[in-house]
């Protein structure tokens, strides 16, 4: 018994210590967590966002904020917002974003948001709320994929 708690206590160390070294990950992540990473490319001059699995309204609200952190700090007017791995729905959240937090990214110097649908379809229903209901015309643009994404971001 005493064999087998030692191996798990070891076990939970080493998996401790990995996800600090994914964390860190040289310094290329200005937000990780197992929902989302936020990273800036500097080649392109856009704030990549990958969203990953289930999400709530907490981990939306969470991330939107970390977002918001993001292109306030750094100044930079471009966002690829990449919902491709997201899965299921998360609606709770929608008019959150489109009455609140696309407003305040706009002020904050938002010019252009890149945003690639979900293949789940639960998910990609969740996304076309904010989509369908903002007032910002020519700033959001939606992607089947990251490609083409890419494409448009550059372009501007």
């Amino acid at each position: 018994m005493l064999m087998a708690a030692l191996n798990k206590y070891q076990l939970q160390q080493e998996l401790k210590k990995a996800l600090h070294n994914r964390k860190q990950d040289n310094g290329r992540f200005l937000f990780y967590e197992d929902f989302l990473t936020i990273e800036y490319d500097e080649k392109s001059d856009w704030v990549y966002s990958n969203w990953k699995g289930y999400q709530t309204e907490y981990s939306v609200k969470l991330g939107y904020e970390k977002l918001y952190d993001t292109l306030t700090s750094i100044h930079c007017p471009k966002v690829l917002n990449d919902n491709t791995n997201v899965l299921g729905g998360w609606t709770p959240a929608t008019t959150w974003i489109d009455d609140t937090w696309l407003p305040r990214m706009k002020e904050a110097g938002l010019r252009y948001f890149a945003w690639v649908s979900s293949q789940n379809t639960t998910g990609r229903i969740s996304m076309d709320e904010p989509i369908r209901s903002t007032n910002m015309p020519g700033i959001m643009q939606t992607f089947e994929d990251i490609e083409s994404a890419r494409r448009w971001l550059n372009s501007k």
